[in-house]
């Protein structure tokens, strides 16, 4: 499926830590296909309030939860900056798919980050 929300189209994800060495690129590129399969599942399933989309960023945070291997396995991991950038890029989506009153912590509620 094709993302079709024009914000989402033209926004760039993670975009600090793809600019920082310590985050290797080739990880940084999974997190920020998480992000967009999230949008994916925003737009085909149309969750109708928070809790519904609620449901959509935990299952995504538990792709990132799985990724924190990786992270690991190359010298790094998702520490303070990273988790703001991936709980700011969360919060980003929900905005764009009109939810803009959505909770960042509880976007990422489920995060072992």
């Amino acid at each position: 499926m094709t993302v079709t929300n024009q914000q989402v189209v033209d926004h760039s994800f993670l975009t600090e830590m793809y600019a920082d060495g310590y985050y290797p690129d080739h990880v940084v590129c999974k997190g920020e296909a998480i992000l967009r399969r999230l949008c994916e599942r925003i737009e085909a399933e149309r969750p109708a309030d928070l809790a519904a989309l609620y449901v959509l960023t935990e299952a995504a945070t538990e792709e990132f939860n799985a990724l924190e291997a990786e992270f690991e396995a190359a010298d790094s991991e998702i520490e303070t900056v990273a988790r703001e950038v991936i709980s700011g890029d969360f919060w980003f989506v929900a905005s764009a798919y009109g939810f803009p009153e959505a909770d960042v912590e509880e976007l990422v509620a489920t995060r072992d980050w």
